[in-house]
């Protein structure tokens, strides 16, 4: 027994998800030292507060990452 199927090439299109109805972009900082983390939030002023309560127990953890959640969408041309 044998199985035959047809598989149609089609071009794809990715980019961000700006329509209304995507979800929001969300932001968080961590501490690139001991990992700790600020919690996701749409505001991105919410990282930055986050980073100089952590650095004033911390004086010594001076390098963080933001960590940036984007939709995207795909579709066929």
């Amino acid at each position: 027994m044998s199985t035959r199927a047809v598989v149609r090439r089609a071009d794809w299109t990715v980019q961000p998800d700006d329509e209304p109805d995507a979800k929001p972009h969300t932001y968080a900082q961590e501490c690139d030292l001991c990992g700790e983390g600020s919690t996701r939030s749409t505001d991105q002023e919410a990282g930055t507060l986050w980073i100089l309560e952590h650095v004033k127990t911390n004086p010594s953890h001076n390098s963080y990452t933001q960590i940036v959640k984007r939709g995207f969408r795909a579709w066929m041309r």
